[in-house]
């Protein structure tokens, strides 16, 4: 089979095809014929920094869509043949994925393979930071980094589905406000967002705010909580040294601080995540969510892929097309 893989970190260059035996699923597992990738920040710092790998040389690539290929022992609920979605551990950039059967799904109905590969990292983390752990309630106010990106574009329209009060983005450039506008958003700032927001919101500021920036973005978006809101913490982009709250920041007007990686719950709690992600998708099978692929690549092309996302332009999702 061709696979991507990097034998060491550097820039989207170190990216390269190569050729190698198909793997064969273990006890629990399943093997999918990958008709399509996606491309996630996380598969960038993987390529640059190492996140998450366990050794090279490695394959990134979080979630496909394709065709069961073959079944592991004890694996009763799919069969070969069957369309399915799926988050892997790693080795998606390949024209052979293998993963774990509970985060095997079936294609949602009314989608197609293309669409689907859209789903397994973006829409449950979207819905969980609506949801599970954003709890976000009728009539509250929401803000949001990244708004242009695959998980934004998704929280615009699950939070505007769930009866916010109003819906606010921060990107980096107007080109993305538009995107924004387009998925949810009431109002969608530019770059610097703290004193925006106060005057958008009488001074009052914003319920839930969701973070996958950290560093000093954190820190502002802490800062613009109202009384009683709560900020979830997804992602650090920055690079920035871990974070930390404490009681000067908590107190005063009750603020809460949490947390959520769908890879980590895929690792911990992974029948929680089933059941999240099963949730999830019904709102892309029945309409509540559109989630527009912006571009497309082949594998040879990957490294361009990396390209796009890295210089902070894309909106949407990226996908890979596997040509096999």
């Amino acid at each position: 089979m061709r696979a991507v893989e990097f034998q060491g970190y550097g820039g989207p260059e170190v990216l390269r095809v190569v050729t190698a035996e198909a793997p064969e699923p273990g006890p629990g597992q399943v093997s999918i014929d990958v008709a399509w990738a996606g491309v996630n920040f996380a598969d960038l710092k993987a390529r640059a920094d190492g996140y998450r790998v366990p050794a090279l040389p490695y394959v990134p690539g979080l979630e496909v869509s394709g065709r069961v290929r073959a079944l592991g022992a004890g694996v009763t609920d799919l069969t070969a043949g069957q369309e399915v979605v799926a988050l892997v551990e790693g080795g998606g950039y390949a024209e052979v994925a293998v993963a774990e059967a509970v985060t095997v799904f079936p294609v949602p109905a009314g989608l197609g393979l293309r669409t689907a590969a859209a789903l397994p990292t973006v829409l449950p983390t979207a819905y969980a930071l609506v949801h599970t752990v954003g709890r976000l309630q009728p009539g509250e106010t929401v803000l949001v980094q990244g708004a242009a990106g695959g998980v934004g574009t998704a929280v615009g329209q699950l939070a505007r589905a769930a009866g916010a009060g109003a819906v606010y983005g921060v990107v980096s450039s107007a080109a993305k406000a538009v995107h924004a506008k387009n998925h949810g958003y009431d109002e969608v700032f530019v770059g610097a967002f703290e004193e925006p927001l106060r005057e958008t919101t009488g001074g009052r500021g914003a319920d839930l705010v969701l973070d996958p920036v950290g560093g000093d973005t954190l820190r502002a978006g802490l800062a613009s909580l109202a009384v009683f809101g709560r900020l979830v913490s997804f992602g650090n982009a920055s690079g920035a040294e871990p974070w930390g709250v404490g009681q000067s920041e908590l107190y005063p007007l009750g603020v809460s601080v949490s947390g959520f990686s769908i890879l980590s719950l895929a690792r911990t709690a992974p029948d929680a995540l089933r059941r999240l992600s099963q949730r999830a998708f019904a709102t892309a099978a029945d309409g509540t969510v559109t989630l527009p692929v912006t571009a497309e690549f082949t594998l040879r092309e990957a490294a361009e892929a990396h390209r796009l996302m890295g210089g902070r332009t894309s909106t949407g999702k990226l996908l890979l097309r596997v040509e096999h």
